[in-house]
C-alpha cells in the first residue's frame, strides 16, 4: 500500500477566498461537511481556516460574520505538504505543530487536505490492512497498559 499522504488526503478541497465574509465561510462548510478550507488570494494559498477560527471570531462582541473577513480570522501559518511525503512524516508535523490539517500542495497548486478526520480512516485502513484488529482484541483489559505521552 501506497504510504504516501496523496493516498489518504480529500482530493480536491473545497476553498475560499481571502475576502470572503465568516458567514459565506460557514455556509460553505456546513454545505461540504468539511471543517477546514484553504485560503486562496490571486491563485495562491495564503491561510487555512477552520470551524473553530470561525466560531472564536464570532465570540468577539461586537463581530458580525455577515461583514467579518476570512483574512481576520484565518491562519496565515499554513502546514503545507508535497503530496509524497509520508503519512508518518505528515502525522508528525501535525502532532508537534498541534495543527488540525496540512493542505497538500506541489509547485503552488493545491491538491488536496489531510485532516484529523482524514487521519482516523487512515488508521482504520492500516489497521485492517495489517490484521492489528484481531490482535488488539486478544490482549486481556487487564493487561492494557497505556502510557503518558510527553506534553498531555
Amino acid at each position: 500500500m501506497d504510504d504516501s499522504i496523496s493516498f489518504f488526503m480529500t482530493q480536491s478541497p473545497v476553498t475560499i477566498g481571502l475576502r470572503a465574509t465568516l458567514a459565506s465561510a460557514r455556509e460553505r462548510m456546513n454545505r461540504h461537511a468539511v471543517r477546514h478550507l484553504p485560503v486562496m488570494h490571486g491563485g495562491d494559498l495564503v491561510g487555512v481556516l477552520s470551524q473553530r477560527d470561525i466560531q472564536l471570531l464570532e465570540t468577539i462582541k461586537g463581530v458580525d460574520p455577515k461583514e467579518a473577513r476570512v483574512e481576520e480570522a484565518m491562519s496565515p501559518d499554513v502546514l503545507a505538504v508535497d503530496p509524497d511525503t509520508s503519512l508518518a512524516a505528515v502525522a508528525q508535523l501535525m502532532a508537534k505543530r498541534k495543527a488540525g490539517s496540512a493542505v497538500v500542495v506541489r509547485q503552488g497548486e493545491v491538491l488536496g487536505i489531510f485532516t484529523t478526520i482524514d487521519a482516523l480512516y487512515a488508521i482504520d485502513v492500516l489497521l485492517r490492512e495489517r490484521g492489528v484488529r484481531k490482535a488488539i482484541r486478544r490482549v486481556p483489559a487487564s493487561a492494557a497498559v497505556l502510557e503518558k505521552r510527553p506534553g498531555r
